[in-house]
């Protein structure tokens, strides 16, 4: 009989043992049903030993492709007085896209000599639903719109408004008279501003984007798209290729188009704006040489097809026929 109650005993322990071992996961959201653009929490919680060490992934900007991260995850951790200890990440999402959606488990790692094993959660759904436009209510009966009653205006309220019509009346008489007194001093020719070559404002911008410092400022993709813009606008002023709005293929065929050919500076071009693609919607991260060799290749690229200046072309003439020569 004693032997009964010490294998009864030694059972009982490992039951408990066991029990306090035991790891759960869970995830879901505060609702399960959400307008497009509405803002919801996920949350994951896992309960384990105080003792065990775990390691719990973390989600970076999306839950799926479509459940979008807008901050998180907030982790907060209590142990209960069973000596488990509840660990709580909660994360804020949104969608812009209807539909329902389906969150694969997450997870729960545990490393030891034995090798690797994880405690997985349960799916967790959300149903993301369009706004829909209530119909017009056709049996209530439609009023006239009453126009908002106005008091008659008082003397005192109607002086300064005379007073301020005089006073613009006078202004105006007086610059009437200012402009055809300047008009009659005129000589009659226009001042033609003559704008900068396409060149020039793109080297001036090219300075000014070094300037900002944008890349050493972690602001990759701003500098990305400060640097195509920069070439395209250079594209629009030198070749008439209107390529703002377009995509990388359609602004190289474009330019191929205008009569440009497609030699080694025409593949610098193409080499800047596919890398700029590449970091501004694959999120792929350049290293900082890599940053630097774009901005320069867009120099090279401005500085080679840059139009030849009147004065240096005539030199340049002068000095193949020997004119002004001493």
């Amino acid at each position: 009989m004693k032997r009964v109650f010490v294998v009864i005993y030694i059972f009982s322990l490992l039951l408990t043992n066991a029990s306090g071992q035991e790891v759960k996961v869970s995830s879901s959201f505060d609702t399960s049903r959400i307008y497009i653009g509405d803002q919801i929490r996920y949350t994951v919680i896992v309960d384990q030993p105080a003792g065990l060490q775990l390691v719990i992934p973390e989600f970076k900007d999306t839950l799926i492709s479509k459940i979008e991260i807008l901050s998180g995850p907030v982790t907060d951790s209590i142990r209960n007085i069973k000596g488990v200890l509840r660990i709580k990440k909660e994360y804020l999402v949104t969608s812009f896209d209807s539909g329902r959606y389906q969150i694969p488990p997450v997870y729960a790692e545990q490393k030891s000599e034995d090798g690797l094993k994880r405690f997985y959660s349960d799916y967790a759904y959300i149903d993301v639903r369009r706004i829909e436009a209530a119909p017009a209510d056709s049996t209530a009966k439609i009023y006239d719109i009453i126009a908002p009653y106005r008091a008659p205006l008082t003397p005192g309220e109607l002086l300064p408004w005379i007073l301020i019509a005089v006073l613009a009346a006078v202004i105006i008489y007086f610059l009437v008279r200012l402009i055809r007194k300047l008009r009659k001093h005129e000589s009659g020719h226009e001042v033609v501003v003559i704008p900068d070559p396409a060149h020039v404002i793109a080297f001036r911008d090219l300075e000014n984007l070094r300037e900002e410092k944008l890349w050493q400022k972690g602001e990759i993709k701003q500098y990305y798209t400060r640097l195509t813009e920069i070439l395209r606008q250079y594209l629009e002023n030198r070749f008439s290729v209107y390529s703002l709005e377009l995509t990388t293929a359609e602004t190289l065929e474009a330019l191929v188009s205008s009569g440009f050919k497609k030699d080694s500076i025409f593949n610098v071009l193409k080499n800047v704006l596919s890398g700029a693609d590449m970091v501004k919607f694959a999120k792929y991260n350049p290293e900082p040489s890599e940053n630097e060799l774009y901005y320069e290749d867009a120099w090279d690229f401005v500085s080679a097809t840059r139009e030849i200046e009147a004065s240096a072309a005539e030199d340049a003439i002068k000095t193949e026929t020997g004119e002004g020569a001493v």
